[in-house]
């Protein structure tokens, strides 16, 4: 069913009944974890950051910065999309860092991005003292969790804070208008439709929702300038809602001069690959990301 403001609590209980244990986070001993709180931004309360780092590293490991999907409004830093994260990591022996952002509606914008800006801050500050390298850190997401991942890489752009090695895409929500085809081809299909879309804009939104009065930092398709960021890469599937809107802004990271590398999965929907994680397109999609995260990182 399309998500609605009556089925959010029912989206946090299904989100909370997938979280992963910390049995399967460590997976068998690959991954020593820990929760850790740190300051929130000024004036808010602190957050949690999930801390994953690969057993068998020796030196500065790069890091995944994770910002958990969930349409704004659910999930959290132990959702099921971070079995994705752990696979790649698992394959390339990186570090994992998810941050329990604070959710819309009760805390509407800018609460989640500046929650994820801040938790990058303490990152990139203390990675020396945790065995990560500060310069190799990507940030990631899975489509709320894609929209916060490339809010942050504007927003670390624009007030100077730490530079990231890259920014993987996966299904982002980008733009709050909600007017592309896409957006009308897809509206009532199920899972993450147009309509979903908009109700999650809604709840981080309120009122400002589709209005000129909406930073670039939470719909990053409202950027006028995409110029100097991350590489990016960016994937929907070819029959989803969102597909418009990760094409355009791949196109416009390209027409700024930028790098980007688009994957437009044929036949394929929202997050497909959580769902039929052995398909042979969720593992050519999954190839295609670490393939990609190894280049970046290899600079």
């Amino acid at each position: 069913m399309p998500l609605t403001p009556q089925l959010i609590p029912d989206r946090r209980r299904r989100s909370r009944a997938g979280r992963l244990t910390d049995e399967q986070i460590r997976r068998d001993g690959t991954f020593e974890m820990e929760e850790r709180t740190v300051p929130g931004p000024p004036g808010a309360p602190a957050i949690t950051l999930l801390i994953c780092r690969p057993t068998t590293a020796s030196g500065p490991v790069p890091v995944i910065y994770h910002t958990h999907g969930g349409g704004m409004v659910a999930g959290s830093h132990r959702s099921t999309e971070l079995t994705g994260e752990l696979d790649r990591a698992q394959e390339l022996n990186l570090a994992v860092v998810g941050v329990e952002y604070r959710l819309a509606p009760e805390h509407p914008d800018p609460a989640p991005v500046e929650d994820c800006y801040t938790g990058l801050c303490w990152l990139a500050e203390h990675a020396a003292d945790e065995g990560f390298d500060p310069q190799r850190i990507v940030l990631s997401g899975n489509s709320a969790g894609g929209a916060l991942a490339a809010g942050l890489a504007l927003l670390t752009r624009d007030r100077s804070g730490p530079r990231p090695a890259g920014q993987l895409l996966q299904f982002p929500m980008l733009d709050d208008r909600c007017g592309t085809f896409s957006a009308g081809q897809m509206e009532r299909v199920g899972l993450w439709d147009g309509l979903s879309n908009q109700a999650g804009w809604q709840a981080l939104l309120g009122d400002r929702c589709g209005t000129p009065d909406v930073s670039c930092y939470a719909a990053p398709a409202r950027a006028t300038e995409t110029s100097g960021l991350a590489p990016a890469f960016i994937e929907v599937g070819s029959v989803e809602a969102l597909r418009d809107d990760g094409i355009g802004y791949a196109a416009r990271i390209w027409q700024a001069g930028g790098e980007a590398e688009l994957h437009v999965w044929s036949g394929a929907f929202h997050s497909f690959d959580e769902w039929v994680p052995d398909a042979v397109v969720s593992r050519a999609a999954h190839q295609a990301r670490v393939a990609w995260l190894q280049r970046i990182l290899a600079r």
